[in-house]
């Protein structure tokens, strides 16, 4: 009876093996599942710790485009005129603005203390003179006493060396008689040459002191009838430009018209500072539409030049190692890349050398991104999230 009751049926037996394989597969499918979350919370986690950036690619620019600089004229030529007399200004007879030719008088000078000198000088002239005309009588006088020995030689001889010395005082007195004289055309201001006086820094009874050194220059004529105008052109294109090459130029408060001038010199050295040479172009403007010290647009047409990159400027990195971009290769490390500015257009650099057309640019790179670093470019990022969601 007992033996029979330990015996178990056997559907209970194969029951109890169903429920095993049962609780097993849902124990099997409950470990994958916690190590494929687990592998897509790592997943997530490393794609949130990873920067997600902006990549543009740089922009090629043809050869042939325009070099466009700013410039500024100057007066072909410019003379500053200062006092060489002191006084007061008796009267002036051209204001700004007012052509003169050369020679014509600008303004004058009251010279009080000069004309006195003058009057002493002259006294001194005469005085001299007329010393110099009683030594003379006198030497000739005992010279023709001395072929009757009533004189002797002795006589003779201090008499002519008095007429020599009376005749050096008088060259003297004479000579300091021209100097006040030459001086005295100083109080005469006149233009050095055909121009328009183009600042005027006195008026009539104003003290004048001589001297270059200690104030503004009374007058200045300026002759515009040719202008100079001076460009700061960048390193890289030194080679481009040549004298006697043409260059396009436009002023604000001429709008829609171009004038022409000619490159005439260069400086031959190149800025430390700035990293330009100096330029000098000139060009006619006897229409007088331009104006000394005003501002221009100056274009050069660069033939030939070749093709470069340009990239925005927000792409730029500065720092201790110079200018760099952040270049992002095809597994998302990050390289920085030295470039060469060649024009710095405010907006965009034009560069001449660095980087290819192919490669991809960060954006606004974050600060202290260094090479090796690995990011997620935005697109891949948005992929990414939508696929993890």
């Amino acid at each position: 009876m007992s033996s029979e009751t330990n015996k178990t049926p056997p559907s209970l037996r194969i029951g109890a093996v169903i429920v095993g394989v049962v609780l097993l597969g849902v124990l099997i499918v409950g470990i994958t599942a916690r190590a494929q979350n687990a592998r897509t919370l790592k997943s997530w986690t490393e794609q949130q710790a990873a920067i997600s950036v902006s990549v543009i690619n740089a922009t090629e620019i043809t050869g042939g485009k325009p070099l466009e600089l700013p410039g500024r004229f100057e007066a072909y030529a410019a003379a500053p005129l200062y006092a060489r007399v002191s006084g007061y200004l008796k009267s002036w007879k051209a204001d700004i603005g007012t052509p003169v030719k050369t020679g014509q008088l600008i303004a004058e000078i009251e010279t009080p203390d000069l004309d006195q000198q003058l009057l002493q000088a002259r006294a001194e002239v005469a005085t001299a003179k007329a010393n110099a005309d009683l030594a003379a009588i006198t030497a000739k006088r005992l010279q023709s006493l001395l072929d009757t020995n009533s004189v002797s030689h002795q006589e003779v001889d201090e008499k002519v060396g008095d007429y020599a010395a009376k005749q050096a005082l008088l060259q003297s007195a004479q000579a300091n008689l021209d100097r006040l004289v030459a001086t005295k055309a100083f109080a005469r201001i006149v233009a050095p040459f055909d121009g328009v006086v183009t600042s005027r820094n006195t008026d009539t009874g104003a003290l004048i002191n001589v001297g270059s050194g200690t104030g503004p220059a009374l007058f200045v004529v300026s002759d515009n009838r040719r202008l100079r105008l001076y460009v700061s052109v960048p390193q890289a294109y030194l080679s481009s430009i040549k004298p006697g090459d043409t260059a396009d130029v436009t002023v604000p408060e001429q709008p829609g018209q171009v004038f022409q001038a000619k490159v005439v010199s260069a400086s031959q050295s190149v800025d430390a500072g700035s990293g330009t040479s100096l330029m000098q172009l000139s060009l006619n403007n006897a229409d007088g539409k331009l104006l000394p010290g005003s501002y221009a647009r100056v274009s050069f047409n660069l033939q030939g030049q070749a093709s470069r990159l340009s990239i925005p400027a927000s792409a730029l990195i500065f720092d201790a190692k110079g200018m760099q971009v952040a270049v992002v290769d095809a597994d998302g490390t990050v390289k920085r890349k030295a470039i060469t500015v060649a024009r710095d257009l405010g907006s965009a650099l034009e560069l001449s050398d660095g980087i290819s057309a192919t490669d991809q640019i960060i954006d606004n790179p974050p600060d202290g991104i260094a090479d090796g670093t690995k990011v997620l470019i935005k697109q891949d990022a948005a992929a990414s999230e939508k696929k993890a969601g």
